[in-house]
């Protein structure tokens, strides 16, 4: 047994509780190490831990935790470190000083008993009191849910979250319906879920387990770009997941499809021959939907831009010329016609052909007729660019629809848009969800004009909904743009896109604007590729490392991936200084100055929620209200609280994915062979289309040229342009 004082966390693994940290046996002596399981402790707190004494080669004497259970601090100077540690929202080491100071050895059980009487100490008013009245109750709360868990195997931060989810209901839900945390609690997939449901004695073939590992595999397929699953391929990997007999899921599935818990549906495969598709009931709905109100705004009578159905277009046409002092080539010409006079239209083109100055010459037409303009692209940063290249406020399509917590918009068919033309930029990233509340909101009669490269990467999200519009056969006008204007083909960054695209290796001599540095070794790519970002290309450009550049990685792991690399370049553009506040997670330090983006779409958050992939920088942190600030690309204070930061990651460095609607002064992209899976053209081809300015390739020859020779592998399973079609 050993009792101590926790000091510091020194490392913990998020999802296991696994922990080393230094602890203050109050001998007058050194610290002790300690390694285990302190699932939940917090720096401050005394404890009392069961386990023994061991040595380890490198560190030396450890104690080894089995099992521990805080216990409240009897003197002075304990009390006040605890208290004035961060646990308890609210108090910090000042007013735990002042606290202590008044109440003495007895603050803890005035704060636990008779909380009110906490203004009796100076300067703490009623609305402080009752604060931390609250949070010492729910610190508690959390506390006894968290040492149920601990044997079940949950990190603390999910625990915090069940609490936030059930409330006192918590212990009652996971002994009962494990599986609905998958489903509920965002951060617990069905892995966590069945570890759980295993240890309170669910049974391995139980038809809860069996329905929730199908909904879990469908669930898995839609993060992987898909709308549905085929029938046997679902079953087949069910089967590898729940390692069960294929007669309980095929018995399970029958079950989830009479209860309406997934729906089964007859459609034509990509070979022509007929598939049972099994989707989940959102995607199923939303993909019905969104075909159905695009048909529906294509067959509308009505015209809300009834002035250029009559329209002399030479006349038209020639205004503009003479407004913008450039000519429309053919295909922008038939662009800008065919959306000033079709309901839905698509504009698709590659770097330096012209979409641009396309959009802005519909946009400048639309408002010459007075026409109520609404401009929208899925990100902060396109919404930006868009705006400044029509001289017309853009939002994004989150803001635009105003959807609120839940994920429902304000905007629908009940309450349409007031737009009589809306334009959406970047549609490449428009997941199928995404699209239909975007389309459920245009009136009848108003024009939609979805603008994107069709040539990049699909959504994060699942669909590839601009490919499948510009689909054979399905009734949606598009124009695609081919000709690269004189002025772009100066451009080695648009050279080169085009060249990669077309399945031509990159040209790397004698441009001023695209560059390599060849690296063989993957940890060799890793550390050129901060010292390019942090050292040469300030030194070479003068640009602000943080602000002008942005590392996209093929991948998220490995030596050269998004993930190590954040950790390299923080310690490279934001390392630890006295002065400079941070908060540790897990393996991870969050200091004011970092780079961050969202990793979820949370709907609570900010005017109109902040979604996946938002970008911002750490502008305050507060140990004392636990609360950390970012703000965002959009120029909005996002508060978190720190039971809330896994919804945050470093954005140093991104993978090419997630960098999808964004546009950077300058890409660096470290390109080695430890990726060689994910190299595919158009996966290369999207992060070179990211910079406006300057492109640098870190990394191996050999794996650039299989990123241009792999064409993009497959498609995702989508029945929307047959719906289309149909």
């Amino acid at each position: 047994m050993l009792e101590a004082v926790l000091e510091r966390l020194t490392f913990v693994n998020e999802e296991t509780g696994y922990t080393v940290a230094r602890v203050d046996p109050g001998r007058g002596g050194d610290l002790v190490t300690v390694v285990g399981a302190l699932l939940g402790a917090q720096p401050g707190e005394s404890l009392r831990m069961r386990g023994r004494w061991g040595s380890h080669p490198q560190y030396g004497r450890q104690f080894l935790v089995e099992d521990y259970t805080t216990v409240l601090p009897a003197t002075i100077q304990g009390i006040r470190r605890y208290l004035g540690s961060g646990l308890i929202k609210g108090i910090g080491p000042r007013l735990a000083e002042r606290i202590v100071e008044h109440f003495g050895t007895t603050a803890l059980d005035v704060i636990e008993q008779e909380p009110q009487r906490l203004i009796e100490v100076p300067k703490l008013g009623p609305k402080r009191t009752r604060l931390i009245a609250a949070a010492w109750e729910e610190q508690k709360a959390i506390k006894e849910v968290m040492v149920f868990l601990q044997g079940v195997g949950v990190s603390t931060s999910l625990a915090v979250r069940i609490y936030k989810q059930y409330g006192d209901s918590s212990i009652d839900v996971v002994r009962k319906e494990p599986y609905r945390l998958a489903t509920d609690v965002w951060g617990i997939g069905f892995k966590t879920a069945d570890t759980i449901a295993k240890s309170v004695g669910i049974p391995h073939d139980s038809p809860q387990r069996i329905k929730a590992g199908l909904q879990f595999t469908l669930s898995e397929a839609t993060a992987d770009g898909n709308c549905f699953l085929p029938e046997q391929r679902l079953i087949a990997e069910a089967i590898k997941i729940l390692q069960v007999d294929a007669g309980g899921v095929i018995d399970c599935l029958a079950q989830l499809v009479a209860e309406e818990g997934v729906i089964r549906e007859e459609i034509p495969g990509t070979d022509g021959e007929i598939e049972t598709a099994i989707y989940l009931v959102s995607f199923h709905r939303a993909e019905l939907a969104l075909a159905q109100q695009l048909r529906r705004l294509l067959g509308t009578d009505a015209d809300r831009l009834p002035a250029f159905a009559n329209v002399d277009w030479e006349k038209a046409l020639a205004w503009l010329r003479q407004r913008t002092g450039a000519e429309l080539a053919p295909a922008q010409r038939d662009a800008v016609t065919l959306a000033l006079t079709e309901k839905v239209a698509v504009l698709t083109g590659g770097p330096g052909c012209g979409k641009s100055f396309t959009v802005r010459s519909i946009v400048t037409l639309a408002l010459a007729k007075r026409a109520k303009v609404v401009l929208a692209a899925p990100t902060g940063r396109a919404a930006k660019r868009l705006t400044e290249l029509t001289g017309h406020e853009a939002a994004t399509v989150h803001r635009l629809l105003e959807l609120k917590p839940g994920g429902d918009a304000a905007y629908d068919r009940d309450r349409p848009l007031d737009a009589d033309l809306v334009v959406v930029d970047e549609a490449s990233m428009l997941d199928l969800l995404l699209a239909n509340k975007l389309a459920k909101a245009v009136a009848p009669g108003a024009h939609l004009l979805l603008v994107g490269d069709v040539d990049q990467l699909p959504s994060v999200g699942p669909g590839e909904v601009l490919r499948d519009l510009l689909a054979a056969e399905t009734p949606i006008p598009h124009v695609r743009l081919t000709h690269v204007f004189r002025q772009a083909q100066e451009s080695g960054v648009v050279t080169n896109a085009h060249r990669i695209n077309a399945g031509d290796y990159p040209l790397l001599q004698g441009l001023s604007d695209f560059f390599l540095f060849p690296v063989e070794e993957t940890e060799d790519a890793a550390r050129m590729t901060v010292d390019v970002v942090a050292r040469r290309i300030p030194a070479r450009f003068g640009l602000d490392p943080r602000r002008d550049v942005q590392v996209l990685a093929p991948m998220h792991r490995g030596p050269a991936g998004a993930g190590s690399l954040n950790s390299l370049l923080q310690e490279a553009l934001t390392p630890a200084r006295p002065d400079r506040p941070e908060r540790r997670l897990g393996g991870r330090v969050f200091r004011v100055g970092d780079k961050v983006t969202q990793v979820r779409n949370n709907y609570d958050k900010g005017r109109n929620g902040v979604f996946n992939g938002t970008l911002g920088v750490v502008t305050d942190l507060d140990p004392v209200d636990q609360k950390l600030t970012v703000r965002t690309d959009e120029d909005e204070d996002i508060d978190y609280d720190f039971t809330e930061l896994d919804e945050l990651a470093h954005a140093y460095a991104v993978t090419i994915h997630r960098s999808q609607g964004s546009e950077y002064p300058v890409v660096v992209i470290p390109i080695t062979t430890s990726a060689w899976m994910m190299l595919r053209r158009n996966l290369l081809y999207t992060a070179v289309t990211r910079a406006k300015k300057l492109v640098v390739l870190v990394g191996s020859r050999k794996a650039i040229g299989q990123a241009v020779r792999s064409a993009s592998s497959g498609n995702r399973h989508t029945a929307l342009a047959h719906r289309l079609r149909s």
